[in-house]
């Protein structure tokens, strides 16, 4: 998506600016050849997250501080800036100085932004009165920012992609129709040992149906999960952590993806599974769950704090007719392919069209742009 961004506004136009090259948790390779890209100098703090559902994690909080002094060597004409935080501030003052555009991409929703502080909130809501766009991502997204104060036609709904052309190559094989695959970190806030115990007592009420559930990942919760893998029908297989190039062969090989996350901002598996041809079986409680999956017609959706509704969806999903999983096979594929890179780097064009005022949109036919993350 931003290959296409930068072939959109030029190479020499277009330049990304990095608090980390990559999340100390994500142990994956960096992939930025042929983008202008800059680490900045940046202090990073531990921090934990509690959330009300009872799980909580360490997380990396960025300051990065040269942000100001790195958007004066560029003098970008629009910034676009996510996570809302010190990050956002300092792009907002070097965009006062400099009458610069200020985009936010809001990776946020009420159900991520549970326990996260109240300075926090205050800082957003200063924000949302001075950016000029939101890129909120998903319904949630969009809810969350209006809540916040920003103007409704100032807020462009944006949806997650990935490389979904790659995924679909693959899609054809399919070695076992109903083999359940999990791909991500194994940690609490995946709701991994909710969804283990209600598939083992599934497979414990059912012995004459065999079921297999694959992990591609690895994380704190590993041990836990091969201790209790459940009765004797249920197989369950570990595949530790893999590079993003082996992945499309993983997913040829499973049936259906299972994501019982209790808070994602999206879940970009859910994208790569689909083009793929997997059905999801899926939380609620992801950004790409919400907006991607049908249930009954492309996969299934469940809240896993709810341990009748999950056990009934996993009762759903194994009961299908073969015949069924072929028709949500394709319709999954189908859904994915419409949401490519090009078509997200669009609604983003489009953003920075609205947000410059009449003068600059008339003087300006390649926009120097700056976007500013934290990892990859």
């Amino acid at each position: 998506m931003l290959d296409a961004l930068a072939e959109h506004y030029g190479h020499d136009n277009f330049r990304v600016l990095l608090s980390t090259p990559m999340e100390s948790n994500r142990p994956w390779a960096l992939e930025w050849e042929g983008l202008d890209v800059v680490v900045q100098k940046t202090l990073t703090l531990k921090g934990r997250w509690k959330h009300p559902r009872g799980f909580s994690e360490t997380t990396d909080v960025h300051f990065p501080l040269d942000t100001v002094s790195q958007l004066r060597k560029f003098f970008p004409d629009i910034i676009i800036s996510t996570e809302m935080g010190l990050r956002s501030v300092l792009a907002l003052a070097s965009a006062k100085l400099r009458r610069s555009s200020l985009i936010l991409w809001t990776e946020v929703n009420e159900l991520t932004e549970h326990g996260r502080g109240r300075t926090r909130g205050i800082i957003r809501k200063i924000l949302a009165r001075h950016a000029q766009g939101f890129l909120a991502l998903g319904t949630g997204g969009v809810d969350y920012m209006a809540g916040l104060g920003a103007p409704p036609e100032k807020i462009f709904k944006l949806l997650y992609t990935t490389d979904v052309r790659r995924f679909a190559a693959e899609s054809g094989k399919r070695e076992n129709p109903i083999r359940l695959l999990y791909v991500g970190q194994l940690i609490e806030r995946k709701g991994l040992l909710q969804f283990a115990s209600a598939l083992g007592e599934w497979a414990e009420r059912h012995p004459e149906q065999k079921v297999a559930l694959t992990f591609a990942g690895d994380g704190p919760l590993r041990e836990k999960l091969q201790m209790n893998s459940g009765p004797p029908n249920l197989a369950v297989e570990f595949l530790g952590n893999l590079s993003y190039a082996h992945l499309p062969s993983v997913y040829a090989k499973a049936g259906v993806l299972v994501f019982p996350t209790l808070a994602d901002t999206w879940g970009v598996v859910v994208n790569e599974a689909m083009a793929a041809g997997l059905p999801v079986l899926g939380s609620v409680y992801s950004q790409a769950v919400q907006e991607l999956v049908i249930h009954g017609r492309n996969g299934w959706t469940f809240r896993p704090d709810k341990p009748e509704e999950m056990y009934g969806v996993i009762h759903e999903c194994l009961t299908t007719p073969l015949e069924t999983l072929d028709r949500m096979r394709d319709s999954a594929r189908k859904t994915a392919l419409e949401l490519t890179p090009a078509r997200v780097a669009g609604i983003i064009q489009g953003a920075v069209t609205s947000c410059l005022d009449k003068s600059r949109r008339e003087g300006l036919s390649r926009h120097k742009s700056a976007w500013l993350g934290s990892d990859e």
